[in-house]
């Protein structure tokens, strides 16, 4: 990527108002979030076509006059769809020359089973040779996720110790990592397991460099500002939060309550919109979902 263009990304996910759209579906939630769009398992036959029917649910979101980088900041992607093109563009080169958005690329592999309260991401044996695809399509950053169970001191410092891991491999690369230890909304114990994971987040944060800048992707916390020492933190630009399972209203309402967290919704962002709108009533549908978050964003 030019250094010119990185510049300017940086300075638009930094200074700007508005949100990450979490385009980012992947081979395990993909037939979730069609069946919300309004398609079932009866309109594809295999994975191929599973993929072009979520392809052209995402193109049709980023194609909208409603999607912008006046509101959106940057949208996350998944490798299927970097792999694509959108309006004969390749998706990435489309978001950032066509709508300003800044691209991440997600690259996990998905997660392990449960242990010690956790479940940690699996191996990434190809990480470097995506990194390298991600850097020659003009990505900026990626995002890879976590899970975070139960409040258990050893399986989160295993977690986020993971993240900061690979996040150092992915900053190495030249790119921004989007570092997401998920906090499970029905942790029973989520406000001791949200103590837990800051602490475990702030050591990491005080061992970068000070050019080793990182974002954060967290759960809505239970205390309101819970997340103010990472988002003042100096290797932080930008603390972002996802929906995790709260409806759009529920998770606009926690965000408004939480300054300087921006939102990276995924079903949330969706929610509502079906492949059987005309593309009046979808543009309509999208504008408020988006209008909708970008306030929240703003609160």
């Amino acid at each position: 990527m030019a250094a010119e263009a990185k510049t300017e990304m940086l300075n638009k996910v930094l200074t700007q108002d508005g949100f990450i759209a979490a385009l980012d579906q992947s081979g395990g939630s993909t037939p979730k979030a069609l069946k919300l769009y309004g398609l079932s398992e009866a309109d594809w036959s295999n994975d191929e076509q599973m993929f072009d029917l979520v392809h052209q649910m995402r193109a049709r979101i980023v194609t909208s006059n409603a999607f912008g980088g006046d509101r959106v900041l940057g949208a996350i992607l998944f490798e299927n769809t970097l792999d694509r093109e959108i309006d004969g563009k390749p998706s990435s080169r489309y978001l950032w020359d066509v709508k300003q958005v800044v691209p991440f690329l997600k690259v996990d592999k998905g997660l392990e089973d449960e242990a010690n309260g956790v479940q940690l991401m699996k191996a990434m044996p190809e990480l470097d040779a995506l990194l390298t695809k991600a850097v020659a399509q003009g990505v900026f950053g990626t995002k890879m996720r976590s899970v975070i169970k139960q409040a258990n001191a050893a399986g989160i410092n295993a977690v986020v110790a993971q993240q900061f891991e690979v996040g150092k491999q992915i900053l190495a690369a030249g790119l921004t990592p989007i570092i997401e230890p998920e906090v499970d909304i029905h942790c029973p114990e989520k406000t001791e397991a949200e103590t837990l994971l800051k602490q475990a987040l702030l050591a990491e944060l005080d061992k970068l460099t000070v050019d080793q800048k990182v974002m954060l992707k967290l759960t809505l916390p239970n205390e309101d500002n819970f997340y103010r020492d990472c988002i003042e933190h100096p290797n932080v630009i930008r603390v972002v939060a996802l929906s995790g399972g709260y409806s759009r209203d529920d998770a606009n309402r926690k965000l408004s309550h939480n300054h300087g967290m921006i939102a990276s919704f995924s079903r949330a962002l969706t929610e509502g919109l079906s492949a059987k709108q005309s593309d009046g009533e979808f543009d309509a549908a999208l504008d408020m979902a988006i209008e909708s978050i970008y306030q929240a964003s703003k609160a």
